[in-house]
């Protein structure tokens, strides 16, 4: 077994050394041997990354929980809703706080393009209702506003304004220093409302398929914070992203 393990590991060596030296712009040209050789170590790490993550999972799901003493009351589509309500029935709830309000770019017409994309990644609910748990939009700006920003960008989501409340103060996501965004976590006991989790930041990017999608692409998300080859596309973070309906004609990278 050490013999064999020995041989393994002398072949693992010879094909790196046989590996095409790295090219600028793009990535270097190997055989489909190297290539398999390559990817299958590099999966193995990928597999550690995935039982790391669901450790985590398993933690978050055991931290505690606080309770929710106030009892607020949001603008709906049909009228005055309670927080209880946002649960649809459900025992579990995500409410996104979606950065739409006078500080935030877009105002008044628009929300934020983050939260934007963030909304355009959530798949059908059917498929998390399934496990009891509901989502909703919560946010600053007027109902009306929300709804005319919600019929441009084709969403179904239920949406909710919180203009009238310390919701957003309460929760950390409206401060003197303008606006964040953030995600919630809530368990319902009866008529008892429980947090249990909130992030925000990058916590949420992992949400965002299309940002899972260009990690797993040669040129990843092009921007300068990552670590990249030398000569990849690069710009700064945040500057190309638009709202769905905003992008212009498609540039073509030349590697």
């Amino acid at each position: 077994m050490i013999a064999a393990r020995d041989l393994k590991f002398a072949r693992d060596a010879e094909a790196e050394q046989q590996l095409e030296p790295p090219t600028e712009g793009r990535p270097r040209i190997v055989s489909r041997t190297q290539w398999q050789q390559t990817l299958d170590r590099f999966q193995a790490k990928e597999k550690k990354a995935t039982r790391e993550r669901d450790a985590l999972a398993a933690e978050r799901r055991r931290l505690p929980m606080v309770k929710i003493e106030t009892d607020y009351t949001f603008d709906g589509p049909s009228g005055k809703v309670r927080f209880i309500d946002l649960f649809e029935g459900r025992r579990q709830l995500a409410v996104y706080h979606f950065m739409f309000a006078e500080s935030v770019g877009g105002w008044p017409d628009a929300g934020c393009p983050g939260c934007s994309c963030f909304v355009d990644n959530v798949g059908h609910p059917a498929h998390f209702q399934a496990r009891d748990l509901s989502l909703a939009l919560v946010s600053r700006g007027p109902l009306e506003n929300l709804e005319a920003y919600k019929q441009r960008m084709g969403w179904s989501l239920p949406w909710y304004s919180s203009a009238e409340t310390s919701f957003n103060e309460d929760f950390g996501v409206t401060t003197p220093q303008g606006e964040t965004h953030g995600l919630s976590m809530f368990l319902r006991e009866g008529d008892d409302i429980y947090q249990t989790y909130f992030t925000g930041r990058r916590g949420v990017e992992v949400l965002l398929s299309n940002f899972t999608l260009l990690d797993m692409a040669p040129l990843g998300r092009q921007e300068n914070w990552e670590n990249l080859p030398p000569g990849w596309p690069q710009s700064e973070p945040y500057v190309w992203w638009r709202r769905h309906d905003e992008y212009g004609p498609p540039e073509v990278v030349q590697l």
